[in-house]
């Protein structure tokens, strides 16, 4: 794969995780405190996912992290995007349909 390509695979994951981050702490956090849509707790997550994504190794041979053999994330955090995922995935169909298909799409093709 070629680095042109990794950059843009990494752009499309991060992409996923903002909008799976953002419907769980709108759904989920409506009461709290937020800046740019997000309380505190799910942009400390976005962005310690963000950045796990930029520092991957694996990127040009893997499709997701769920189905990486190496778990970067530290277990606390690992556990708080495994909610988010376990909440959102379903609803990424409704909220950002193209986006739901093409993640499917590209897990079944790995």
């Amino acid at each position: 794969m070629s680095a042109k390509n990794s950059q843009q695979k990494r752009e499309k994951e991060k992409q996923v995780i903002d909008q799976m981050i953002a419907i769980y702490c709108r759904k989920n956090h409506r009461h709290l405190h937020k800046e740019n849509g997000l309380c505190s707790a799910c942009e400390e997550l976005r962005r310690y996912a963000r950045m796990r994504v930029d520092h991957c190794p694996f990127m040009e041979t893997k499709t997701f992290c769920n189905q990486c053999k190496v778990h970067c994330y530290q277990p606390k955090m690992q556990e708080e995007i495994r909610k988010v995922m376990r909440f959102s995935g379903p609803r990424m169909l409704l909220y950002h349909p193209g986006m739901a298909i093409w993640h499917m799409i590209s897990t079944l093709k790995g």
